[in-house]
């Protein structure tokens, strides 16, 4: 049996106006690609599963190894947002969880917005591979089935500062504050969160 713990938890974050289009604050890789033929990725609406099902098949696609424990290696954490048309999306807890492994890349039970990346090695991880673990398709245009189209487009902000191109490419950092929005100019968060209480969450 596979033995995971959390790292603390509670879901304080602090809101700011959005600011203008910023990528010199942030560490950006390749972008991931496509996700349409990764085993069980959802192209579907939201509300989106922890998508376990598929999990073993879609980290060896990924070239992530399926863990026995939790590295310590790296040992960081980002707190995700998500909007979907002016709704906030729940973010499931226990992705990249399996019954006997873990994936460098999952999500604990106390605060499941909370990214833990926690790797044997040191490697550096990227959003679009948290994505791929989860098994939802992320690209520069889609999350899940909604895709850019007349005035809908996807966004992200990562500690309220928003980030053009594709959020794939983020790399992953400690303690960052990540909100992708999907949506028409009216139905982005009128207050983009910039940090999150990682203090209080124990982490």
């Amino acid at each position: 049996m596979l033995a995971v713990g959390g790292c603390g938890g509670s879901d304080e974050t602090t809101t700011g106006s959005t600011s203008a289009v910023d990528t010199g604050q942030v560490e950006l890789s390749t972008a991931f690609g496509s996700m349409d033929k990764l085993p069980g990725v959802l192209t579907t609406a939201p509300p989106w599963p922890r998508n376990e099902a598929t999990l073993q098949r879609r980290l060896r696609a990924i070239g992530l190894p399926a863990l026995t424990a939790e590295g310590q290696v790296v040992h960081i954490h980002q707190h995700l947002d998500l909007f979907v048309e002016g709704r906030q999306v729940r973010i499931p807890a226990n992705i990249g969880i399996g019954g006997a492994f873990i994936s460098p890349l999952h999500t604990h039970e106390d605060v499941p917005s909370i990214i833990h990346v926690e790797s044997p090695t040191e490697t550096s991880f990227s959003l679009g591979q948290f994505f791929a673990v989860w098994g939802v398709r992320l690209d520069a245009r889609c999350i899940g089935s909604k895709c850019a189209e007349g005035d809908r487009r996807l966004r992200m902000w990562v500690d309220g500062k928003l980030v053009s191109g594709d959020p794939t490419r983020l790399v992953l950092a400690e303690h960052q504050e990540i909100v992708i929005a999907y949506g028409t100019p009216a139905q982005m968060p009128k207050d983009v969160p910039s940090n999150y209480d990682f203090e209080a969450a124990g982490l």
